[in-house]
């Protein structure tokens, strides 16, 4: 059976349980605080688990694309070196809202496996909590026990502990309870010899868990205690990747449909076979699971970055590469050539590969490309750092330098270190890695207390398109501590007016009043788990009662001008540059906004002013705001609405127009387009391969803008003498300059020239080696060409030269070819040493190299440590 059936079995199965098949939510988080990506099949439920809302099914089934590699779930160190962890997979899972529990859950998924897949019965073990001794109120989940004793002899029910059979959420939240179903794939002579339920959960490859259904039954609070949730639920998650392995009859999940097309496209980019040797495989195995992670991350909208889930997508991408670079030999860029591959695949079930292809394949050709250039400047350093090494052993704490400042991998330092008879102080480099996730981690560190539920069954309402103050209750609270926010309080109104953060628009700031003039200041509003959660430095005396909440209009009306001037110059930029431009990004700020969109180049001076022009005139025709709510995605999108790539939309949608500007969106906008007042693009340029970013302001900061211009110009025009045409002025002093620059540059190079015959007389002998060591008053193109006019046939030359200028110093070095050879000399090695008494540092070419320094005081000594070169 193939992963293509293997994956629609699962579906149409609960399909015919009256389960209602929902799509995948996009791997990428965009407004969930708490994580960056979907690392389970549960997150885009959370807020039903939570009692939040009200699910419109009580019984779903989906495959949810998945990403596990940071935080409590982290598998990446594994991924490669196993055949069973991945970064990126997909889990299936059915699910009850409050709708059935255990017993239809358990016998289901037995019905699934044996009568559908047609698993062999005597394969599968089963695990059930076994309560827990340190914890009295978890105990032995009796009720699963007695279902299952029903299915299976007691010989094969595993009684499991709290780490392996008690599933939660975090530290807080729903949690409860779980049955795990083992496989046990070895063949029947293995079987006879160790009985598969003693290799349960320890890790066995070929004896491994593929299905957990977890019944959340209780709320983990602050203080460690349980309380029972007022609606039990079933959360349950396959392993795709290992429910083919043991349908397909594999000993691996690369040897399955799902990896090996991909790994045969390796073979053949690479030449290398998998199979042949461990590094191999499991280079081939890193690369093969990596290209989906990167590839399905860049088709969600997160495309690779220095911070967040974009340095997260980063690390994965690089880890991959350098394991092409060091087992397989890939010198250029190959893992793009895969994404092809990938969709032919997997397009089908999960088809934002296919629309995406071009611009995933685009960011990772020039992500490898960047990478590669930074292995071929780590390999320089690195040479520094041996040369400056005494003894054997390479300080740990400058590898890790290598590796924090520079990005270069610390195994590829070890197995570089190793070939050139150098070992690593591995013990130096873990100390100060872990120093520095300890700063991380310290600077990270937030605590939260339980909700203080004030109201029960409060519904919230968001009443923020239509005013900007209300009179709310609050219906809960907690406390929030961070190193890096201190102390503040979450509250959570009846309704509120406030917009929280979402879809690239900033969340609304504020306060609140209550009767007697109490004043709380809302400093930011996020959005929760589906709630509007407003952030607050302190909470007003007294929670109860009824309060003024009032949005700060300044920044609401100027982040709405932003918003609305973002639809706008998307409509331009596909009516200037072409539909193939789609938005890839965007923030929208009270002081100024920015887009990022699909684009194959720079773009011109004149495309930019015709962008600027067409907003400009939405503006200026006054268009007004066209809204509709609660319609359903499909009249939407039939009457020509834009949807955003990797967004999440539900079934009813909410349109914004301005004239025939048309799409979904959550914002707050203007009501007409001439409350923009004005649209002026700051800059524009490149994020990533095939993505360009304009940042522009509109509204007050624009008037300030044009106030600050027309100062600047003032000031100019009076520094020139005021002149009838400021422009000519300037250009006359341009061309003024450029004159004056060549006539010092032929002056230094005659200077130079003069120069060389009374340093000439100034060579002196050692060892065999004609020498001079000198600070000349040269800059540093006169000194390039006094060096070569003296070296002009001669064979056994040393200069050293210093000069200073603009407070920094310049050591330049020159050697005969010859003598380089002779003597064993560098000069780019000992510019680099030399470099260290200037404070700086430099390289160039065996026979020329040049170092600069902010200490010109270190000149001397610098000269004097020249001399030693000569023996």
């Amino acid at each position: 059976m193939n992963s293509k059936d293997i994956r629609t079995q699962f579906l149409t199965f609960f399909e015919g349980k009256k389960h209602k098949i929902v799509p995948s939510a996009p791997m990428v988080i965009k407004d969930d605080p708490t994580l960056l990506f979907t690392n389970a099949g549960m997150n885009q439920f959370k807020e039903f688990f939570l009692g939040i809302n009200e699910p419109k099914n009580t019984r779903v089934v989906d495959t949810q694309k998945c990403l596990r590699v940071s935080g409590k779930h982290n598998d990446l160190e594994e991924v490669g070196k196993d055949t069973y962890h991945h970064t990126m997979f997909e889990m299936l899972g059915n699910w009850s809202f409050g709708d059935y529990f255990k017993e239809e859950a358990i016998t289901w998924a037995w019905e699934l496996l044996t009568e559908v897949f047609k698993m062999d019965k005597d394969s599968l073990y089963v695990s059930v909590f076994e309560g827990s001794q340190d914890d009295d109120r978890l105990e032995k989940d009796a009720e699963a026990y007695a279902i299952w004793n029903k299915i299976v002899p007691a010989n094969r029910i595993i009684m499991g502990n709290k780490r392996d059979n008690f599933w939660e959420m975090g530290d807080q939240g729903p949690c409860g309870p779980c049955s795990e179903i083992h496989v046990d794939l070895r063949s029947d002579e293995e079987k006879k010899k160790v009985s598969g339920a003693s290799l349960v959960n320890k890790d066995h490859p070929l004896v491994v868990e593929i299905w957990n259904l977890v019944f959340m039954q209780y709320n983990r609070k602050a203080d460690g205690s349980l309380e029972p949730l007022p609606a039990k639920h079933v959360d349950t998650g396959m392993g795709f990747e290992r429910l083919c392995m043991a349908l397909q009859g594999k000993k691996s999940n690369y040897d399955t449909d799902v990896f090996t097309p991909l790994i045969r496209e390796i073979e053949i980019i690479t030449d290398a076979k998998y199979g042949r040797d461990e590094p191999t495989d499991i280079a081939i195995r890193v690369i093969a699971d990596h290209i989906r992670a990167v590839s399905f991350s860049i088709a969600d909208g997160q495309l690779p970055s220095n911070t967040g889930a974009g340095y997260v997508i980063r690390r994965i991408l690089r880890r991959a590469v350098r394991y092409g670079f060091t087992f397989l030999g890939t010198k250029e860029h190959f893992m793009y050539r895969l994404v092809n591959v990938l969709t032919q695949s997997m397009g089908e079930a999960f088809p934002e590969l296919s629309e995406q292809k071009q611009l995933i394949e685009n960011v990772i050709k020039e992500e490898e490309h960047s990478f590669l250039k930074t292995l071929d400047q780590g390999l320089v350093l690195l040479d520094t750092i041996i040369e400056k090494t005494k003894g054997k052993t390479v300080d740990g704490r400058k590898a890790f330098e290598l590796y924090d400042t520079y990005g270069f991998p610390i195994d590829l330092t070890a197995l570089i270190l190793s070939e050139r008879g150098f070992s690593l102080d591995e013990d130096g480099f873990n100390v100060a890695m872990q120093e520095q996730k300890t700063r991380s981690k310290t600077a990270s560190e937030t605590s939260k207390g339980d909700w203080e539920n004030l109201q029960s069954d409060a519904e919230q309402e968001f009443v923020g398109y239509d005013r900007l103050e209300a009179d709310v209750k609050i219906v809960k609270y907690r406390k929030l501590e961070s190193k890096k926010q201190g102390l503040q309080y979450q509250i959570v109104f009846n309704l509120t007016p406030f917009y929280a953060e979402g879809g690239g628009q900033v969340g609304d700031k504020g306060y609140l009043e209550s009767p007697d003039g109490d004043v709380v200041y809302i400093v930011d509003t996020k959005r929760e788990n589906n709630e509007i959660v407003h952030f607050a430095k302190n909470l007003p005396k007294k929670l109860e009662g009824t309060f003024k909440a009032v949005v700060d209009s300044k920044q609401r009306q100027r982040t709405e001008a932003n918003h609305t001037a973002t639809h706008l110059l998307h409509q331009a930029l596909r009516e200037i540059l072409g539909t193939h431009v789609e938005q890839k990004g965007s923030a929208v700020h009270s002081k100024y906004l920015r887009f990022d969109f699909s684009h194959f180049s720079k773009m011109t001076k004149e495309e930019l002013e015709a962008v600027e022009s067409f907003v400009n005139a939405r503006i200026t025709g006054q268009l007004p705001l066209e809204e509709q709510r609660n319609v359903p995605i499909k009249e939407a999108l039939e009457n020509g609405a834009m949807a955003l790539f990797g967004e999440k939309y539900g079934d009813a949608v909410r349109t914004i127009r301005f004239g025939k500007s048309i799409e979904l969106c959550g914002g707050t906008h203007v009501k007409n387009t001439s409350d923009i007042w004005h649209f002026k693009i700051k800059s524009e340029g490149a994020v990533a391969a095939g993505i360009r970013r304009i940042e522009a302001i509109t509204s007050d900061a624009v008037k300030d803008f044009y106030a600050e211009s027309n100062k600047s110009l003032t000031e100019i025009t009076e520094a020139l003498g005021n002149p009838q045409d400021a422009v000519k002025a300037v250009k006359s002093l341009q061309d003024e300059n450029s004159d004056l620059r060549k006539q010092i540059a032929a002056l230094l190079k005659d200077k130079a020239k003069n120069l060389k015959g009374d340093l000439q007389s100034e060579l002196q002998e050692k060892n065999g080696v004609r020498y001079l060591i000198k600070k000349l008053d040269l800059d540093a193109a006169g000194i390039k060409d006094l060096s070569f006019e003296m070296g002009q046939n001669q064979s056994d030359l040393f200069l050293l030269f210093a000069t200073e200028q603009d407070g920094k110093a310049l050591l330049s070095c020159y050697i005969s070819k010859e003598l380089v050879a002779s003597k064993n000399l560098n000069a780019g090695t000992i510019v680099r040493e030399l470099g260290k008494y200037i404070q700086g540092g430099g390289g160039g070419q065996p026979f020329f190299a040049t170092a600069g320094g902010k200490n010109p005081a270190g000149i001397p000594d610098a000269m004097e440590k020249a001399l030693e070169y000569l023996g």
